[in-house]
């Protein structure tokens, strides 16, 4: 009898410097290269035209999100360095970045695998705080747009503290010191350039709800209820070279250890599973998947679900009436 056992090999190195693949030094680089990048639009911005600034803001807002998805999200699963010095650095270094703690970030994300973009309970709740059914109605995920740009403003760091503190006190302090040290970098650069700010915010912003877009997109369509269909897929090879990988997020959430050079290699073992569980797969990128041809059938199921919810109720009136 075959075995359905799932056995993927995690890398090794010999390397001083990096615990899993001397691989990961292109998102340490590409890490380093978008804070050079954060810093150089202050020193650029009253030295090159607007409309110039205007193109490295979004740049930057993309750009956060491909850090998030991408760098920022590896790492929460597979530190990429062997000494705790490094690792508390890099971290830091990504929280002032991106404009949030990477250790809140790493909490929130914990909690959505455990939850795996869940439907609300009896009593409305979620056990994933970012699940795109959180807010919808009627087991439905909630609309893309009200997603991607409220889900910035309904982030409880109270809640990611609590739970930090409860778990580790020791990350809640660092949790809270990135926060204020990624604070601290906005204040003074407003301090030194309050247009500069003024311009700078909207643009993060704008990133942070990119991030989200592309997080709700990696979960439409998908089944809660199977864990081998918990995700959506995108095998589009610039996109995964780009983004290290991050369109296997069915994969993903099925394996979230494995390492991001050996997502292929896990779906090689898994696919025909995966299609038996019926596995949604995308063409575009996750961020761009509302241009996918078979979106508008997930549209019309939702349709389908309405008109047999106002059948029933006008069903039910009919009947009170007779």
């Amino acid at each position: 009898m075959k075995s359905n056992a799932v056995v993927i090999e995690s890398p090794t190195t010999d390397s001083r410097i990096f615990a899993n693949t001397r691989w990961d030094a292109i998102p340490v680089l590409a890490a380093i290269f978008h804070c050079a990048y954060f810093f150089g639009m202050f020193y650029l911005f009253s030295r090159v035209p607007l409309w110039i600034m205007l193109i490295l803001g979004f740049v930057y807002s993309v750009s956060v999100s491909w850090n998030i998805n991408g760098i920022s999200h590896n790492f929460i699963h597979n530190p990429y360095f062997r000494f705790p010095l490094f690792n508390r650095l890099f971290s830091i270094l990504e929280s002032i970045t991106v404009g949030f703690s990477q250790i809140f970030y790493e909490c929130i994300h914990m909690q959505h695998h455990k939850g795996n973009a869940d439907r609300p309970d009896e009593h409305g709740e979620t056990v994933d705080w970012i699940s795109i059914y959180k807010h919808g109605h009627d087991g439905d995920p909630e609309h893309p747009l009200k997603y991607t740009f409220l889900s910035f403003f309904r982030e409880d760091p109270k809640t990611v503290y609590r739970e930090l503190k409860r778990k580790n006190p020791r990350d809640a302090f660092w949790g809270v010191t990135e926060l204020a040290l990624f604070v601290f970098t906005f204040v003074i650069l407003g301090v030194l350039n309050w247009r500069y700010i003024c311009f700078l915010v909207p643009f993060w912003y704008f990133g942070h709800c990119l991030s989200y877009l592309n997080g709700y997109y990696r979960h439409y369509g998908a089944n809660p209820d199977e864990p081998l269909a918990w995700g959506v897929s995108s095998y589009d090879k610039l996109y995964n070279w780009l983004w290290f990988f991050n369109g296997f997020h069915a994969e993903h959430h099925f394996r979230p250890k494995v390492h991001w050079t050996r997502m292929q290699a896990l779906r090689d073992q898994i696919v025909e599973r995966q299609r038996a569980a019926g596995v949604r797969v995308i063409k575009p990128p996750h961020a761009l998947a509302f241009l996918d041809p078979d979106l508008p059938a997930l549209k019309e199921r939702s349709r389908q679900k309405s008109r047999a919810r106002w059948n029933l109720k006008t069903a039910r009136l009919h009947g009170e009436a007779n």
